[in-house]
């Protein structure tokens, strides 16, 4: 009985499974494999995602990608799973300009940072053999790109078989070694991106064993031949590249001479390659070039590559006829690859440094629980690459995740420790003309951490600065400060020249306590002031004949908040800062009688209205109380930045120059910011002031009103561009021209 039960099993099992296999079959018939080819182009190659739109609309299966430089990182993301679509999000979110410099994040950063990078144009690091630490192999390390690449790829940052990613993969890169070209078929992901992007000149090549790899365009910009070799039966291609120039009157910029001889060398093997391709989709790019990375270039581009696929619809279409497929075929994609959330927890199986200190190593694995057993994110690994850099002083660093079976093993890189660091401003203004401000910095390791810095500005109003903070612990500091100024500049009064005070300032800080967080600084100092004056020449009507109080000790106390990441253009935030201060001039009284006492607050917000529109508003101002106020405390209004001329400098749209004002200011400013297109911006501020001897007759007088017209552009040296205003101050236009940062 059971031996007929057994006969029985195995002739339905021999009737089922032919008919299951034929099935299967059914479903997935045997056909001809298609390769995806995308070339390099720089910016030019987000036009990719374009075209990618095109073919899974037409439902065209893709059975592998091979690409080149930026065709190596859309073909390298989409074979791991993410669709047009998301890389369509991916470069429209990016900061570009941050992606392709040496920066620190900026969201990364605290209050001081930020100041910094927001005031000088130019910061080199000097290494401990007392070189600048400039990559000599291209301008920017791409330490950046590298973190970002890492970042995307989580998940496949082991060293693996790119046959076996979800779409078979493959890039290109240029051995500089012998001028060979490499190709990736296995490794690290990110890795083997990085080494094909590699722009020689622009960005340091990749090291990997006794090969110096640098952008794969050099030897082949649209590998249709490596596709070929893979497999490939129908092979798909799309090219970003420009059309050579042949009239001479093209040739009318540097810019336009390196494009050419980009061009000329990605013409390599092209000819033949374009021989291997049976439907070949050639973008018009015109008027980009591989940097136009601003987001109305990126727009343009991917609309500009979704049209040019388009053109060959039909074509596409008589592909998957010749392929078997019929018209409700829906081509099979990778599972959707969701990009690593930062907040996302890893467990670590084992952490790696290399080129940090043990003492640094033991700082970051306590701070960051940067430990076996632990878990961890990727948001905590960027912080922490970022206190290497900047808390700790080491020059660029990377990471990189390794999947392990019990874990993620994560990799931390530095390039060594700075001995130094140095920063320059430049500036230009029809006020002050020419102004060049340097900053050297110096951490010196004692038994307590310190800090040495030294500040100089050149141009009418020179400045020379020693500072020297102490750092005992990770949020405390204590800070001592000797500052010299030599100011000579012209205050007026109701829009008439008033008085133009030639002196010397000497200035001593002591720093008592010194909080700082991310975005929130408490400061209690002490000051002693020394003012000794060359000369004051005095207008006809002046309404300042004195310029007293040779010398003056003060005590301060001052809170600021900010979070804004660009103090020019920003986007969303806000500033905060309230400052108390008193006045004497023997410790404890001024002219034998009580202490002069000041306060000064400055409320602003950034309201987002659109993408495009944001709306400022601010409220701010100054009193100072006691009797016989010396000239030098005078509250003082005008311009776009606080303390800019002398320390109680406060702005008010529509006055130009520095107007001295009585002992209370009050005033409120509403501007509006429009971005007309990439880093280009109108603004039109509206003021109003109300200024009186005494604070309880602040509202007594009419108020001052004013308004201003801006054109800014946020180029790399800072904001360029000029302001139109006038107030009911001063009676008459002005007009600000400025170029750079102010300091």
């Amino acid at each position: 009985m059971k031996f007929r039960k057994t006969i029985l099993l195995l002739l339905c099992l021999c009737l089922v499974l032919p008919a299951t296999a034929q099935r299967k079959k059914k479903q997935e018939p045997q056909r001809k494999k298609v390769a995806l080819v995308l070339s390099g182009g720089g910016a030019k190659g987000t036009a990719h995602i374009g075209a990618l739109k095109v073919l899974e609309e037409a439902n065209i299966p893709v059975d592998m990608i091979v690409g080149t430089s930026m065709g190596a990182l859309m073909g390298g993301l989409y074979s791991i799973g993410y669709d047009a679509s998301m890389l369509d999000s991916l470069v429209r979110i990016q900061d570009w300009p941050f992606l392709l410099s040496d920066r620190i994040k900026p969201t990364e950063q605290n209050l001081l940072q930020r100041n910094k990078q927001n005031t000088y144009m130019v910061s080199l690091a000097v290494n401990d053999k007392g070189r600048f630490n400039i990559s000599k192999t291209g301008f920017i390390k791409g330490k950046n790109l590298s973190n970002l690449f890492s970042k995307l790829t989580l998940g496949y940052h082991d060293s693996i078989d790119f046959n076996t990613l979800p779409i078979p993969f493959a890039c290109v890169a240029t051995d500089l070694t012998d001028f060979s070209e490499k190709v990736f078929h296995n490794g690290n992901l990110a890795t083997a991106m990085r080494a094909s992007m590699s722009i020689p000149a622009v960005f340091s090549p990749v090291y990997l064993d006794s090969m110096v790899l640098v952008d794969g365009g050099l030897r082949n910009n649209y590998p249709a031949d490596i596709a070929k070799a893979m497999g490939a039966d129908i092979i798909i291609g799309v090219s970003v590249q420009n059309e050579m120039k042949k009239q001479a009157d093209k040739f009318n910029s540097a810019l336009a001479v390196v494009n050419q001889l980009t061009d000329i060398g990605n013409l390599n093997k092209l000819d033949e390659n374009l021989a291997l391709t049976d439907i070949f989709i050639k973008v018009n790019v015109d008027g980009y070039s591989a940097a136009s990375f601003s987001l109305a270039a990126i727009d343009t581009l991917i609309r500009r590559g979704e049209e040019a696929a388009r053109s060959k619809y039909d074509e596409l279409l008589n592909l998957k006829k010749e392929l078997g497929l019929g018209d409700d075929y829906i081509a099979p994609r990778p599972k959707q690859y969701h990009m690593a959330n930062q907040n996302i927890r890893m467990k670590i199986s084992e952490v790696h440094f290399k080129n940090i200190t043990s003492a640094d190593k033991k700082y970051l694995r306590e701070k960051f629980n940067l430990r076996r057993g632990e878990s961890t994110t990727i948001n905590d690994i960027e912080k922490a690459l970022t206190v290497l850099r900047t808390n700790l002083f080491y020059n660029d660093a990377s990471y990189q995740i390794e999947y392990k079976k019990d874990g993620y093993a994560i990799n931390i890189e530095s390039e060594g420790k700075k001995t130094a660091e140095l920063f320059m401003g430049v500036r230009f203004d029809n006020e002050e003309k020419v102004s060049l401000q340097f900053n050297g910095t110096m951490p010196v390791q004692l038994l307590v951490p310190i800090v040495l810095q030294g500040t100089l500005r050149l141009g009418k109003r020179s400045m020379g600065r020693i500072e020297a903070t102490f750092n005992p612990s990770s949020l405390a500091s204590f800070t001592a400060a000797y500052t010299y100024r030599h100011n000579d500049i012209n205050i007026y009064w109701k829009g008439d020249r008033d008085f133009n005070p030639d002196y010397n300032q000497h200035q001593f800080d002591i720093g008592f306590m010194n909080y700082g967080f991310k975005n929130l600084l408490f400061d209690f100092f002490a000051r002693w002031d020394y003012y000794n004056y060359t000369q004051i020449l005095i207008g006809s009507r002046s309404r300042n004949p004195f310029y007293s109080a040779s010398h003056m000790y003060s005590y301060h106390a001052r809170i600021h908040y900010d979070d804004r990441l660009n103090k020019y253009f920003a986007t969303q935030g806000q500033q905060y800062e309230i400052h108390y201060l008193l006045y004497t001039d023997n410790f404890y009284q001024y002219e034998e009688g009580q202490p002069l006492h000041a306060l000064s607050f400055n409320f602003q917000k950034i309201l987002p209205i659109s993408d495009r529109l944001v709306i400022e508003p601010m409220l701010y101002g100054r009193s100072i109380f006691g009797d016989n106020v010396p000239t030098v405390l005078y509250n003082g209004i005008g311009g776009h930045y606080f303390s800019h001329y002398i320390e109680q400098h406060m702005p008010f749209a529509g006055i130009g120059n520095i107007e001295v004002v009585k002992n209370n200011f009050a005033g409120l400013e509403l501007n509006a910011r429009y971005r007309i297109l990439d880093n280009n911006y109108v603004s039109f501020a509206v003021a109003s002031g109300q200024v009186s001897d005494k604070l309880k007759e602040i509202f007594s007088d009419s108020p001052l009103f004013g308004l201003r017209l801006s054109y800014f552009y946020n180029s790399i040296i800072g904001p360029i561009g000029s302001s139109l205003g006038y107030s009911t101050r001063t009676h008459e236009p002005y007009l600000f021209v400025n170029i750079g940062y102010e300091f």
